[in-house]
């Protein structure tokens, strides 16, 4: 097909940048039950009404004393005047005595320091300290972890297990979320069906929709599956309308390439616009976006690892931005190259690897011997990818940037 009028390629970071920037945030803010909150996006910071801890408190089980009492070179042997558990209040600490305290329990008022258990010997209500210890040891002063006022969590932060702790740490029953991103999926092909059912010459199973929608429930999203469209611009016009009702962003695998049977990029264009569309990269050229009413547009390719590999780069960051996530960058990070790739594309390249530990304790990334988009097989056997710059080659021991499969499958 001639692609004379066609738009230049874009480059990868010229594509991203174009839908990070387009990315509307979700705006409507729902107040969630701490507990409920996991995997949700806070809307706002926190900020602590408390100190954490609240008071002065013992870090360990033993003994509160006053460090100035104790011999430095000789056994100290001193009254047990009172014992404190953690969750009550001790009395004032007289001279010459001992508290036996527990880890948390408020360190009572005179004394300055902890000695732990280990170093003492206690018989009826004499405690022998067998290691002196100078002031502040073995005590968590209050407001060490967290000032009263201060901000404990950034607006814009995916709560994790981590995150949902602390909020509680300060009290807080409830907090303020962004309201969870819509999103429809559907998928064009005659060629397509599901699992279970008997495959007739020419059909293929509908992986895509499995891969897709697995991704999406993997960031914590809810999809809303549209399934398979028949291959007509009537049918593909009709599925984009109704996904524009019901969802912030839809995403569709396949119908966004030249050929004379791929209906989705001209349906879209006929009820709402195309403002990106082909990308300088391997796998994955044929990548659109656009706008269908109120609704972001995100036309995948339909090859199964180029389904895999441009929603991780870029569908993954939009929705996440989207949602009111502030740092959608994945981790990448240098290794060796345990392979020869001496024949560079012209366009950007992620080949699917995965890090092998050698025997001198160092891990290499090796390559999946069949690189094509259609091999699913790539994406399991590896456990990242390697960001291969155009027309680069690379040679065993090179250093080459490694993205874990476990970054792109996350929020962080």
């Amino acid at each position: 097909m001639n692609n004379k009028n066609s738009p230049p390629l874009l480059s990868v970071d010229e594509a991203l940048d174009h839908l990070l920037h387009a990315a509307q945030q979700v705006q409507a803010i729902e107040d969630a039950l701490t507990m409920d909150a996991l995997g949700r996006v806070l809307a706002t910071s926190l900020i602590s009404p408390i100190a954490v801890p609240p008071y002065d408190n013992s870090a360990m089980d033993g003994y509160a004393v006053r460090a100035a009492e104790l011999h430095p070179k000789e056994m100290t042997r001193l009254q047990v005047s009172q014992r404190i558990p953690a969750g009550t209040m001790g009395t004032p600490l007289a001279q010459q005595t001992a508290a036996r305290i527990f880890t948390g329990a408020p360190i009572p008022a005179g004394a300055d320091a902890v000695v732990m258990q280990e170093d003492t010997r206690q018989t009826d209500d004499i405690v022998a300290i067998t290691r002196a210890v100078s002031a502040g040891t073995n005590i968590r002063l209050a407001g060490e972890d967290i000032a009263a006022g201060a901000t404990i969590l950034q607006g814009g932060t995916r709560l994790g297990p981590q995150h949902i702790g602390l909020a509680a740490s300060v009290g807080m029953a409830r907090v303020p979320v962004y309201r969870k991103l819509r999103i429809a999926t559907f998928f064009t092909g005659d060629e397509l069906v599901m699992p279970g059912e008997a495959l007739a010459p020419g059909q293929i199973y509908n992986s895509n929709r499995f891969t897709l929608n697995s991704l999406l429930r993997s960031l914590g999203f809810v999809p809303i599956d549209l399934g398979t469209v028949p291959d007509s611009l009537e049918a593909t016009v009709a599925v984009l309308k109704q996904a524009a009702q019901e969802a912030d962003v839809i995403i569709t695998s396949g119908g966004v390439s030249v050929g004379e049977e791929d209906y989705v990029k001209a349906a879209v264009e006929q009820i709402g616009s195309i403002d990106m569309w082909r990308i300088a990269m391997k796998p994955g050229k044929p990548l659109a976006f656009g706008q269908i009413e109120n609704a972001a547009f995100i036309g995948l390719p339909g090859n199964p690892v180029s389904v895999f590999v441009t929603f991780c780069l870029f569908a993954r960051p939009f929705l996440l931005r989207t949602q009111g996530v502030m740092n959608v960058t994945p981790r990448s990070f240098w290794v060796e190259a345990n392979f020869d790739w001496l024949k560079p594309d012209r366009r950007r390249e992620y080949l699917r690897a995965r890090l092998e530990p050698g025997m001198d304790g160092v891990s290499r990334a090796s390559l999946f011997p069949h690189q094509g988009s259609g091999v699913l097989t790539s994406t399991v056997w590896g456990d990242g990818l390697i960001n291969c710059p155009a027309g680069t080659p690379i040679k065993r021991g090179e250093r080459v940037r490694f993205i874990p499969f476990s970054d792109l499958l996350a929020w962080h």
